[in-house]
Protein backbone atom coordinates (compact mmCIF):
# COMPACT_ATOMS: atom_id res chain seq x y z
CA UNK A 1 0.00 0.00 0.00
CA UNK A 2 1.52 3.41 -0.78
CA UNK A 3 2.24 5.93 1.82
CA UNK A 4 -0.79 8.56 1.94
CA UNK A 5 0.02 12.36 0.98
CA UNK A 6 0.71 14.63 4.14
CA UNK A 7 -1.91 17.12 4.68
CA UNK A 8 -1.96 20.47 6.18
CA UNK A 9 -5.46 21.56 7.88
CA UNK A 10 -6.02 23.66 5.03
CA UNK A 11 -5.22 21.11 2.12
CA UNK A 12 -7.60 18.50 4.35
CA UNK A 13 -10.23 21.47 4.65
CA UNK A 14 -10.08 22.12 0.90
CA UNK A 15 -10.53 18.43 -0.36
CA UNK A 16 -13.49 18.40 2.34
CA UNK A 17 -15.23 21.52 0.64
CA UNK A 18 -14.22 20.19 -2.84
CA UNK A 19 -16.30 17.16 -1.56
CA UNK A 20 -19.30 19.52 -0.71
CA UNK A 21 -18.91 18.99 3.38
CA UNK A 22 -20.35 21.64 5.07
CA UNK A 23 -18.50 23.04 8.28
CA UNK A 24 -20.76 22.22 11.22
CA UNK A 25 -18.84 24.09 13.73
CA UNK A 26 -15.80 24.24 15.66
CA UNK A 27 -14.90 23.83 19.41
CA UNK A 28 -11.55 24.89 19.97
CA UNK A 29 -8.92 24.15 17.63
CA UNK A 30 -11.10 21.41 16.18
CA UNK A 31 -13.44 21.80 13.25
CA UNK A 32 -16.29 19.52 12.28
CA UNK A 33 -17.59 18.86 8.91
CA UNK A 34 -20.65 16.79 7.77
CA UNK A 35 -22.10 15.56 4.58
CA UNK A 36 -25.11 12.61 5.02
CA UNK A 37 -24.31 11.63 8.24
CA UNK A 38 -21.15 11.35 7.92
CA UNK A 39 -18.65 13.90 10.55
CA UNK A 40 -15.24 14.50 9.87
CA UNK A 41 -13.01 16.42 12.67
CA UNK A 42 -10.48 17.68 11.90
CA UNK A 43 -7.32 19.68 14.28
CA UNK A 44 -6.60 22.88 13.43
CA UNK A 45 -3.43 23.85 13.96
CA UNK A 46 -2.57 26.53 11.03
CA UNK A 47 0.71 25.79 9.29
CA UNK A 48 1.00 22.03 10.92
CA UNK A 49 1.19 18.52 8.97
CA UNK A 50 -1.59 16.07 10.21
CA UNK A 51 -1.35 12.95 11.58
CA UNK A 52 -1.54 9.98 8.79
CA UNK A 53 -4.89 8.65 10.71
CA UNK A 54 -6.29 11.82 9.94
CA UNK A 55 -5.32 12.07 6.66
CA UNK A 56 -6.83 8.58 6.28
CA UNK A 57 -9.95 9.74 8.03
CA UNK A 58 -10.31 12.74 5.56
CA UNK A 59 -10.08 10.74 2.56
CA UNK A 60 -12.05 7.71 3.87
CA UNK A 61 -15.34 9.98 4.27
CA UNK A 62 -14.86 11.08 1.01
CA UNK A 63 -14.87 8.07 -0.50
CA UNK A 64 -18.20 7.00 1.26
CA UNK A 65 -20.21 9.88 0.02
CA UNK A 66 -19.44 9.56 -3.17
CA UNK A 67 -20.50 6.17 -3.32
Amino acid sequence: MPKLPRLTAKEAEKLLFDADFILLRTQGSHRIYLKNEIRVVVPFHSGKIRHPKITKQVIKAIEETNQ
